[in-house]
């Protein structure tokens, strides 16, 4: 049959609209579709129904991650962490003193596809300009195509209303100095964002799972947001911490939701 150049444009726009309808609420909306979000959202869908959303501003999900550490494609894990990474497909190798690496391409498309596997779906080019807030808590984001943001035509935004927003956009913590920026106080020392501290690997990963966790009624943190958020330490191209940090707010949240 020959291929009509009008099928394979109604293909494109019947399918992506019929999916940005089907999430237009959901049960949680991830801002940042690197190693934390990712496996966040895994875990998420794990023994639940939740529908989970994945809302990334770049053209590419997986973060940093792969690129491991300045562009040379390898990735350390910490040996508490190797259960998760087998569960979500990444393979590591013995390096020494406890630590694994892995092919950094290899783990971030393991990530990737644990998390479209659950039944997660993945919205890049997506930018959250803002956030819903509905009788003192998150009720959802404001997005925009990240072109238009890009370009800065003054076009206006669309929503997504959700029972819990994660905030896993790494160290820029986007969405909880959005929220911060709107006068809300954060359930933080400070009250906000507090920034993110010099490397300090061994103290950023033990950091980066103990201050992941809910920061305002609906909102939540992980991975290097979390850092940044309470003022933990950056750990460069170790990841293992980022694995554990997903598992603890995606139990945070279902228990919240619950």
């Amino acid at each position: 049959m020959p291929i009509s150049e009008t099928d394979v444009t109604l293909a494109i726009l019947e399918t992506y609209w019929r999916r940005l309808r089907e999430h237009t609420t959901v049960d949680v909306a991830i801002v940042g579709a690197g190693p934390s979000g990712l496996a966040a959202a895994w875990f998420l869908r794990q023994d639940s129904q939740l529908r989970v959303a994945i809302f990334e501003s770049r053209l590419s999900p997986g973060g940093g991650l792969w690129g491991g550490g300045m562009g040379y494609n390898v990735a350390v894990f910490e040996d508490s962490s190797r259960p998760i990474a087998a569960q979500l497909g990444i393979r590591l190798e013995p390096w020494r003193n406890g630590l694994w690496v892995a092919d950094s391409i290899q783990a971030t498309a393991a990530l990737i596809g644990s998390a479209l596997s659950a039944g997660v779906h993945v919205f890049n080019l997506i930018t959250v300009e803002d956030v819903v807030v509905r009788e003192s808590a998150i009720a959802g984001l404001v997005i925009q195509s990240t072109s238009i943001n890009m370009t800065g035509l003054h076009v206006d935004p669309l929503t997504i209303a959700a029972r819990a927003v994660l905030d896993a956009t790494g160290h820029e913590a986007a969405v909880a100095t959005i929220a911060h920026r709107k006068g809300l106080t954060l359930e933080t020392p400070s009250g906000h964002v507090a920034g993110e501290r010099s490397m300090w690997a061994d103290r950023g990963e033990c950091q980066v799972v103990d201050m992941s966790g809910r920061i305002y009624p609906g909102l939540y943190v992980s991975g290097m947001a979390a850092s940044a958020v309470r003022g933990g330490h950056r750990m460069g191209a170790v990841f293992g911490g980022m694995l554990e940090s997903a598992r603890k707010v995606a139990a945070a949240i279902k228990q919240d939701l619950a």
